[in-house]
């Protein structure tokens, strides 16, 4: 659509990465706002004449003066919100934790206001880390409305960016639309304590063997449907700020493992998982979101796995794939 101007925070993580790329498909003008770095999960997944129309810069999110700039400089119409630190940092250092997470968060929902007349459509990432442990909530797939009772400062960070977009849109008619992604797995997908399925996939790709560090039963979700629909949520902007959990494949851990078994067989028995699961609920209601949205084509777990083992055979074999980070 030429008349879109996207920016994405966060860009060069892995959602961002998959967010970049699914936007430059598309031929819409997309700008990436991040630390400085090298954008190697965007080199991952997208070759350099789809980098090349790319515009990057440099940027911290808890900046307001270069955000606002950053906007309005380059007409941005659309913000897709991803930068953040996720657990384990924010446990490491509470306050820049809550700096980057909700400082930031702020900062985009200010911008937002103060350039109602150009920004026309905002997403930002919340988390099911917002969540208690399954055995918090009634049997079978938590409610769209369930009470929030995050175990980790990192989920209380997320709970507070869903309030200030509640109180954005009470006080100042800012919209935006809130996603919750759950347990999201794909070629990027190497930080975080949730990363460790998407690790055990690239070990596969490069037959080593590994061991995942939880078990249970959880929902995936491929990074590039995650992308999709935070694109697509930012395109449709309904009045009010929703947060919405995001559907995907319901599996147990084993089911993934011996989806890497079926794609690598060689492997068998040498990915392993420990038994102890994640404190989060095993199942959402993703129907909300599909209201809004339209439905979500959420790829089936054997799919996305096989696509992001080859993915990984392709990148190692190109020499393009840090094996190191990837998998250790």
């Amino acid at each position: 659509m030429p008349d879109e101007r996207f920016l994405v925070t966060g860009a060069f993580g892995c959602i961002g990465a998959w967010t970049v790329k699914r936007l430059v498909d598309e031929g819409v003008s997309v700008t990436t706002y991040d630390l400085p770095g090298e954008p190697r999960r965007l080199r991952l997944i997208m070759d350099d004449a789809r980098l090349a129309r790319v515009r990057f810069l440099d940027g911290d999110i808890t900046d307001a003066a270069a955000f606002e700039r950053a906007v309005t400089e380059h007409g941005i119409t659309h913000v897709v919100h991803l930068a953040a630190l996720q657990v384990p940092f924010v446990r490491a250092d509470p306050i820049v934790g809550a700096m980057v997470n909700v400082v930031g968060t702020a900062i985009v929902l200010e911008t937002a206001r103060r350039h109602a007349a150009q920004v026309r459509g905002l997403t930002y990432a919340s988390s099911i880390g917002v969540y208690g442990p399954a055995d918090s909530y009634p049997p079978g797939p938590l409610a769209h409305d369930a009470l929030p009772a995050p175990p980790t400062l990192y989920g209380v960070t997320k709970q507070a960016n869903e309030g200030y977009a509640r109180i954005f849109w009470q006080d100042h008619g800012v919209a935006s639309v809130g996603l919750r992604p759950f347990f999201v797995y794909g070629p990027g997908r190497d930080q975080g304590v949730s990363a460790t399925p998407t690790k055990a996939m690239a070990a596969a790709a490069v037959g080593r063997p590994y061991r995942i560090s939880f078990g249970g039963t959880a929902v995936y979700q491929h990074a590039d449907d995650v992308a999709d629909v935070f694109v697509r949520a930012a395109r449709t902007m309904p009045a009010g700020a929703p947060v919405f959990n995001l559907g995907g494949t319901t599996a147990p851990m084993a089911e993934v493992v011996a989806a890497i078994e079926a794609t690598a067989p060689e492997m068998a028995g040498q990915i392993t998982f420990a038994p102890e699961p994640m404190p989060v609920p095993e199942a959402v209601d993703g129907e909300p979101l599909e209201r809004l949205i339209g439905p979500i084509a959420w790829r089936p777990l054997a799919d996305g796995v096989e696509e992001t083992v080859a993915h990984f055979r392709r990148a190692a074999a190109a020499g393009t794939l840090d094996v190191e980070r990837a998998v250790g």
